[in-house]
């Protein structure tokens, strides 16, 4: 091939990279202005009436939640970390793989399974009032269906996020600092405090906004315990109450405070770092516990484990065996085939959107790529239901324009030939799960020495030869981690599966929802111990992770 042909076709695949990049961000930036257009369609008239009637409410609601999340995540995260880091109790080498299981679990899941036990007719109360010969209003119990109730589901499934962040960290640290503020005088628990704490407060930070962005975007949960947040007001605006505008206007509260959440962790990353300046690197001589002090250490690092993974599938699994749900029956194996297709094309062109991304800003780093990039990876921190409502409305506009147009002209109707199809819907999961098949690919990615590409380049390779025969084989492992985490992610999605799915096209995560609100609790837990196993699966993963880096 002659010179300026090989430069052609070098350029060719330079620009198809560009135009691939780019689209992605610009279908990841569409959802959030089409929500703000959407916003301005209802006027001031609905804005005033949303602040006189239900705003309020779901706002206080959603920064509540928030809080009591966050301070649950932080202490449940850091203290598990602290101590099976730190320190040797019985059970120690156990809890360091088992505080992650709970991640397996969506909260909605755990929800339905303390509903059937702890809920008045639950088999709690019930023993209770047999035992005491209590009447029903003989006694007080925490009602599950509670604001509480809902902070506590989610603690139990979040604080994971905290755990592993906040335990790699504790495990980067040297004893120099530690050691010295033990010298000084200063007590176990103050130097912890005082200096340990502070060093691990960057990753800690960036584990407590994951959790908080996992809370605000949670539908299920908040829906089924009756609790009115911001997540929930957008659905009911769009099917109970039909009117777009309102939802659009909910959806623009919403997606303003997960793009400051979005802001805070960029901000904390980039500034709060705290360096070991010291030269030598010691490990932290882990502490023996014994005694009172190993019970109450290995207490509190079972309590998560039990309440967040065994305990629930115990319960779960009692509630299949005694529904009437078949799961080999035609009915199911439609939800469980409708999953799976739905997953699987999710994950796969998320993960090509990935390499698309992450390897044109490698090919052409600048401010350009950087913002195509980081446009990518606004979608985790947006709602799926904030997603849903972003693309429907310009679809739908879309549609019925290409339809009235298509009338006028041919006098023939198209319908809605995006609004409502499998691939919008497959787009709302891209643009949701963008971020953490990026961060899948570009771990990889780090791997591969710039040498690589320089000899690639040499031996007359096209970037996309460059990707073909030289990245994509070596990345092969992160890839399929990438692959397998948006899959679980879509598999247990609810709120964007919802509002977007086709008509009469129903996942395992909507027919768990739908026995559930019509309170066939036994029913439901047919469908969540489908998508727990499946859940399982990445969680494995990350447990050979941690056995492995002790």
């Amino acid at each position: 091939m002659a010179p300026h042909a090989t430069r052609r076709h070098r350029a060719g695949g330079s620009r198809l990279l560009a135009v691939l990049a780019y689209l992605v961000a610009a279908v990841c930036i569409l959802p959030m202005l089409a929500v703000l257009i959407a916003s301005m369609s209802g006027g001031t008239d609905t804005v005033a009436h949303l602040m006189d009637t239900v705003l309020p409410r779901y706002a206080f609601n959603t920064l509540a939640l928030v809080l009591l999340v966050a301070l649950g995540a932080l202490a449940v995260g850091v203290g598990t970390a602290w101590l099976v880091t730190m320190t040797r109790f019985p059970g120690q080498r156990f809890f360091e793989v088992a505080l992650v299981l709970p991640l397996a679990f969506p909260a909605y899941v755990l929800a339905y399974a303390y509903t059937h036990v702890l809920d008045h007719p639950g088999v709690v109360q019930t023993s209770l009032r047999a035992m005491m010969g209590w009447g029903p209003r003989d006694y007080w119990f925490p009602e599950i269906r509670s604001l509480g109730g809902a902070a506590t589901m989610l603690v139990l499934v979040l604080y994971p996020y905290v755990y592993l962040l906040a335990r790699a960290a504790f495990l980067q640290q040297s004893a120099s600092a530690f050691l010295a503020a033990r010298a000084l005088g200063k007590t176990a628990w103050q130097a912890f405090f005082r200096v340990s704490l502070p060093m691990a407060r960057p990753a800690i930070a960036g584990g407590v906004l994951l959790a908080v962005m996992e809370t605000i975007a949670d539908f299920g949960t908040v829906a089924y315990f009756g609790v009115q947040t911001l997540a929930t007001g957008i659905y009911t605006s769009w099917f109970s109450l039909a009117d777009r505008a309102a939802a659009a206007q909910l959806a623009l509260c919403l997606l303003a405070f997960a793009l400051l959440l979005a802001i805070l962790e960029r901000y904390q990353r980039g500034n709060a770092q705290y360096h070991d300046t010291s030269k030598r690197q010691h490990g932290m001589p882990p502490a023996e516990l014994s005694g009172w002090r190993a019970a109450l250490a290995t207490l509190f690092c079972a309590l998560p484990v039990i309440l967040g993974a065994l305990l629930p599938m115990a319960i779960l699994l009692e509630m299949a065996l005694g529904s009437e749900q078949n799961l080999l029956s035609r009915r199911y194996i439609g939800f469980i085939q409708n999953s799976l297709t739905l997953a699987s094309a999710a994950a796969i062109v998320t993960v090509c959107a990935a390499v698309s991304v992450g390897f044109y800003q490698r090919l052409r780093p600048g401010k350009p790529s950087a913002a195509a990039g980081y446009a990518a990876r606004l979608g985790y921190a947006v709602p799926g239901g904030v997603i849903a409502v972003g693309l429907i409305v310009p679809f739908a506009a879309f549609d019925n324009a290409l339809d009235a147009w298509m009338r006028a002209r041919f006098d023939y109707s198209t319908g809605l030939l995006i609004t409502g199809s499998i691939w919008l819907l497959v787009g709302a999961y891209m643009v949701r799960f963008l971020a953490a098949a990026l961060g899948a690919y570009e771990g990889g990615q780090s791997t591969v020495h710039a040498n690589m590409d320089a000899a690639a380049r040499s031996l007359g390779q096209t970037p996309l030869g460059t990707l073909r025969r030289v990245h994509l084989p070596i990345l092969t492992p992160s890839l399929l981690t990438a692959l397998l985490i948006v899959f679980v992610d879509v598999m247990k999605e609810l709120p964007a599966t919802l509002i977007m799915r086709p008509f009469n096209y129903d996942t395992l995560a909507v027919q768990a929802y739908r026995l559930a609100s019509d309170e066939r609790l036994e029913g439901a837990a047919v469908p969540s111990l489908v998508i727990v196993a499946v859940g399982l699966l990445p969680v494995i993963l990350i447990c050979r992770q941690v056995g492995r880096h002790r």
